[in-house]
């Protein structure tokens, strides 16, 4: 009597994620809002071709000078301070900065420089976070000195965006 052969047809996208996140090829944008809800700009995610996400960042109406650009861990932005994000992207307990010699957290990213039209367009990569990673993306009022723990005195958070997991 012939056998029967069971086929099992996975998509190539389950199959690239574990059954979950996003496949290697997606990309995901994220908009940013300010502490009054207005709409200033979007987050492109996508994978790095080394390791990590690159973050393609298209703002505007942000004040003139360096900001900070930090991940968050809870992936929400209640206005008008952004409290609700939580604290950093600290997944293995470093220590905060990017120059610190016990850091960075995994939500430690580059600086980003406001023109004075207030926009900006530039691409932070961050090697230690991953697609498919529920977050929150946090503008800050002034630059991170990269090395201070716990915040790298980056002043308020002026601006947010979900990084949904999906």
């Amino acid at each position: 009597m012939p056998r029967s052969a069971l086929i099992f047809v996975v998509p190539l996208s389950l199959m690239m994620t574990g059954g979950a996140g996003w496949a290697a090829a997606d990309s995901k944008q994220v908009t940013l809002h300010d502490s009054h809800g207005r709409e200033i700009g979007t987050a492109t995610l996508k994978p790095n071709a080394g390791s990590g996400v690159a973050f393609d960042l298209d703002l505007k109406g942000l004040p003139p000078g360096d900001h900070a650009v930090h991940l968050h861990e809870t992936p929400r932005c209640d206005g008008p301070s952004f409290e609700s994000a939580g604290a950093h992207l600290n997944p293995s307990g470093k220590q905060h900065g990017l120059n610190n010699p016990l850091g960075p957290h995994a939500g430690d990213m580059s600086n980003v420089t406001v023109a004075a039209d207030g926009t900006a367009k530039r691409t932070v990569v961050n090697s230690r976070f991953m697609m498919g990673t529920a977050a929150a993306i946090v503008i800050h009022a002034q630059p991170d000195d990269m090395k201070s723990d716990p915040a790298g005195n980056a002043g308020d958070r002026i601006a947010c965006g979900v990084i949904s997991p999906h």
